[in-house]
Formats: C-alpha cells, sequence, structure tokens
C-alpha cells in the first residue's frame, strides 16, 4: 500500500481551542485512515510552517485525495500538504528508468 506524508497546520482559532482544551488527535485522524481503507501511522507536533506531520498508507492516490479534502474542509486546518512517499528500492529504479529515458534539457549543447 503506498505511504504518504501529511503536514497540517492550523487556523489560530483551532490553536487557540486546543490551549483551552488540550487534545490528542490521534484517534480521530485513525478512524477516518481506516475508513477510507488506509493504514494509520504516528503523527507528530512539529514547528514551523506545519504544526502536525503524520505519515500513513492509502490505496490510492484518490483515498489519499479524499482524507486531504475531508481534513482541509473541516475548517480547522489553514493548510494540509499530502506528498507520495516511494521506497529508496523504487527510487533507485526511478533515477535508472530517468538515466534512460531520452531527456535532452534546454540547456544541453548538442
Amino acid at each position: 500500500m503506498p505511504s504518504y506524508l501529511v503536514q497540517v497546520a492550523y487556523t489560530p482559532e483551532a490553536v487557540a481551542a486546543f490551549i483551552a482544551s488540550p487534545q490528542d488527535r490521534t484517534q480521530a485522524i485513525s478512524k477516518v485512515v481506516k475508513k477510507l481503507g488506509g493504514k494509520p501511522g504516528k503523527l507528530y507536533l512539529s514547528f514551523g510552517d506545519y504544526d502536525v506531520v503524520g505519515i500513513y498508507e492509502m490505496p490510492d492516490n484518490v483515498s489519499a485525495a479524499a482524507f486531504a479534502l475531508a481534513i482541509a474542509g473541516g475548517g480547522a486546518c489553514k493548510s494540509v500538504k499530502t506528498t507520495p512517499l516511494i521506497s529508496t528500492e523504487d527510487g533507485v529504479t526511478a533515477l535508472k528508468k530517468a538515466g534512460g529515458s531520452g531527456y535532452v534539457p534546454v540547456t544541453a549543447k548538442e
């Protein structure tokens, strides 16, 4: 099953709600991932542009998009970024395939 990195930035109102009533959202998020056919991973609080980072598995891109849309549509997030992840083995295969693709960049001298 494909893996995805999800990064979420909360709205100021959502952060204020968390401060007023601290809570762990892991179970709520896990239920959604499972309902969409995925496998939940760990969630981490983070500093910087995003407040939460998680890695989860989904059966396909459509399911991953549905998850991102559900989260974004809830109104508590100002940004939801989903990044498909591939294994290092698949990455090496992609590098080899790219090397044999015949692509010639515009900056190449003929």
